[in-house]
């Protein structure tokens, strides 16, 4: 989990060569990377928000309007904290 949540390291510039595409791999694994990191670190959030509605007795409410979610989005999606209105 540490290694999934820690701050992405600076790995530098990508240098591009003189033929088209030279670097461009790297360039979009770099990107792919980052993407996934911040995808995951937002996933991370919402599930923690979802822990502490359990400690508050608010799951499975939406943050927004308070109407309950409906039970197959939580099957699918159990960190889910906005109906589908407003999620």
């Amino acid at each position: 989990m540490e290694r999934l949540t820690r701050p992405e390291q600076d790995q530098g510039a990508i240098s591009f060569g003189k033929r088209i595409g030279d670097g461009t791999a790297m360039a979009v694994d770099r990107l792919t990377a980052v993407g996934a990191h911040n995808n995951l670190q937002d996933i991370l959030d919402q599930v923690r928000r979802a822990l502490s509605k359990l400690d508050e007795d608010t799951y499975g409410r939406c943050d927004e309007c308070g109407t309950q979610i409906a039970p197959g989005r939580l099957e699918v999606r159990p960190w889910s904290t906005h109906c589908v209105a407003h999620g």
